[in-house]
């Protein structure tokens, strides 16, 4: 923010009455600060942007009942994207000069897209030739479209734009693969070979470097309307992949969810609701990832009257969403978002992309330029990786399972997305909201640590779903693995009626079925299923395992047992695709005694088809169980660490004699 010099600032004010704009923009008037023309104005807030020293905005927010917050206006792509290619050279030199490279052998995001132009001076330490591969030699490795090195600079360093504007330290601890499985023009490849080019792509990298830990990135979609979720060839292929079928690898991919066409933007918020997740990106197994945005701000003189179509924090007009797999059989998709820019309605009532509201990525010429404008869910999709390669290094020993479920776990909807998209305050209303914006937008800092007023426990485990009779006639669910969550009980009993928030997230990977017998059907696709319940408060150990006992006994597809279930903000819903997860809330006296988590199995072809012998198979999963309270002074963490053995950094003061 400013300091004694004015800078540009956005002014949130917590009104949309023309009245009370009018008199903020008087009273910066008397105080002589600059207004720019024009407005944003949203439900219940405005955003005017001022030019002001820190002492005016002191005074603004001493005479100003109007204010909200304020902002720092920070540049727009369009200032990056403008400048001379010398002088966006010296940003790029400025932004390696405070860069930092470690670890890159050990963690990659391996991109499979048109392949990667390396040459750009962001990515030569990032992305080695040797690990720069193709499909067939014939198409070369080098990107000829653009889209491959767009996303290898967002992998690689996230918001490329607020790493430009500041003066921060920044440590890159992954690296980069590419491998290209898309040829260049006039070349086309065949849809049937889609999934086996994907496929041929991994193994590329995995030959050259079998040890390192790696995210597949892919923003490479098709068109698969009408399909309302089901299977595809290309989707099973990835499923394939991810469960290690065929080598017992199991590996973590990043998918982007598809995009509304260009000529359909001015429907927003509509198109999005129409527009399905396109193929593959409908793969139980893999992470799919769609785009809200908080890119409000145009800077261009000649768009005056010109709007952002979306709010800050709203749904991108970009995103595909699930909306129209209304059958509820079929994964929530895309399951979170990440920034994917904004659109423009003119005047007209047309809409169309502009800079302004793009984020920034290195270009395939850097002699022609290093800096391009980069949006959609392509964008979205290679911040995700970057945030799953930040993770996995951090936590080597991480699963790729453990990864999603660390992402999903700390996604979170934005106040605008549940204003536009949460219709009913009830499950029906909670199910269509993910549905349309998956388990909302992720936030790195809660994947990484806990603060003293939460705690999140992790499991990795796994267990054998099913077996044979003993008179060998049918095949039987065996195993539950039960876990005593630690909460410090005198704790929650001392808050009694607070209002507690308890978040539980499993993932796991399935095995498709053979071939595409029963693909229509999902209770056959999967190999087998995988479901978390909590004991109800004043339900023991034994009662509770009685229950989840009853139930398998009944043999229920769905496998869905009774409980708190008002207590879940999607309760049984939840318990599609691969990975589910759900927010209990209620008084921290009732979550004392709810501290019983099952993780049980449900049907699946593994069970149901003797003849392929798979019933004794094993299945690994990860659990993600977190509490936070809502006021930070309380401290839920450290009576847990030390009840578990954890060490707690003690601060200790010394006093230096002068």
């Amino acid at each position: 923010m400013p300091g004694a010099d004015p800078d540009w600032v956005e002014a949130w004010l917590s009104t949309d009455e023309p009245s009370r704009v009018a008199r903020f923009r008087a009273l910066c008037g008397q105080l002589q600060i600059e207004l720019r023309d024009g407005q944003l104005t949203f439900p219940e807030r405005t955003v005017v942007l001022v030019c002001a020293s820190r002492p005016q905005l002191e005074l603004l927010v001493e005479r100003s009942d109007d204010l909200a917050e304020f902002r720092a206006a920070r540049e727009v792509a369009t200032f990056f994207r403008e400048l001379r290619n010398r002088d966006q050279a010296d940003f790029v030199t400025d932004l390696l000069a405070r860069s930092t490279f470690n670890g890159l052998d050990q963690t990659v995001v391996l991109i499979l897209d048109h392949g990667v132009n390396n040459g750009h001076p962001l990515l030569r330490p990032v992305l080695p030739d040797a690990d720069k591969h193709t499909v067939k030699p014939e198409w070369g490795t080098h990107d000829h479209e653009g889209h491959g090195t767009l996303m290898a600079g967002t992998a690689a360093y996230g918001d490329l734009l607020a790493h430009l504007q500041d003066n921060r330290a920044l440590e890159i601890e992954h690296g980069l693969e590419s491998a290209k499985i898309l040829p260049p023009p006039p070349n086309q490849t065949a849809k049937h070979l889609w999934g086996c080019y994907t496929a041929q792509g991994v193994s590329l990298a995995e030959i050259q470097a079998p040890a390192k830990k790696r995210v597949i990135c892919m923003a490479v979609t098709s068109e698969n309307s009408g399909q309302r979720g089901r299977p595809s060839s290309w989707s099973g292929a990835i499923d394939e992949l991810a469960a290690g079928v065929l080598d017992s690898r199991q590996r973590l991919f990043i998918l982007s969810a598809g995009n509304v066409e260009l000529f359909d933007l001015h429907n927003y918020p509509q198109a999005s609701l129409t527009k399905e997740v396109m193929d593959p990106a409908q793969a139980w197994n893999a992470l799919t990832v769609g785009a809200f945005t908080n890119k409000t701000r145009i800077s261009d003189p000649t768009l005056a009257g010109y709007r952002p179509l979306a709010e800050v924090g709203g749904l991108s007009p970009f995103s595909s969403t699930s909306a129209t797999w209304a059958d509820g059989k079929w994964p929530i998709k895309p399951e979170v978002l990440f920034e994917g820019g904004n659109a423009l309605l003119a005047p007209g009532g047309d809409a169309d992309t502009h800079p302004d509201l793009e984020l920034v990525s290195t270009h395939r010429f850097p002699l022609i330029s290093h800096f391009e404008s980069f949006n959609a869910t392509s964008a979205a999709a290679a911040q995700a990786a970057c945030m799953a390669a930040k993770i996995q290094s951090k936590y080597r020993e991480a699963w790729p399972e453990t990864v999603r479920a660390l992402i999903v776990h700390t996604a979170e909807w934005t106040e605008a997305q549940k204003r536009t998209f949460l219709t009913k305050d009830n499950k029906t209303g909670y199910i269509r909201l993910a549905r349309i914006c998956g388990y909302g937008v992720p936030n790195l800092e809660r994947a990484l640590s806990c603060a003293a007023n939460s705690l999140t426990l992790i499991a990795q485990a796994a267990l054998q779903p099913f077996d044979e009779h003993v008179d060998g006639s049918r095949g039987i669910t065996r195993d539950m693995h039960l876990y005593r969550l630690p909460w410090p009980k005198e704790v929650l009993l001392g808050l009694g009626e607070m209002d507690v928030r308890m978040r539980v997230t499993l993932s796991y990977f399935i095995e498709p079925s053979p071939g595409e017998i029963g693909w229509r059907d999902r209770y056959r696709y999967a190999s087998h299923a995988l479901r978390f319940q909590l004991n109800a408060p004043g339900e023991g150990e034994a009662d509770f395992i009685r229950r989840i006992n009853d139930k398998a006994r009944e043999d229920d597809e769905s496998a869905a047992t009774d409980g708190p279930n008002e207590h879940w903000t999607l309760g049984k819903a939840r318990d599609v695709g691969s990975i589910h997860s759900d927010i209990w809330t209620g008084t921290a006296a009732e979550l004392a005694d709810s501290n019983l988590v099952a993780v049980h199995p449900a049907v699946g072809w593994w069970r149901e088809r003797r003849h392929l012998n798979c019933r004794k198979k094993t299945a690994r999963y990860a659990l993600v169980v977190s509490v936070r309270l809502p006021v930070q002074e309380i401290d839920i963490y450290t009576p847990v660490a030390t009840q578990l053995g954890i060490r707690i950094p003690t601060p200790i003061a010394v006093q230096v004699a002068g």
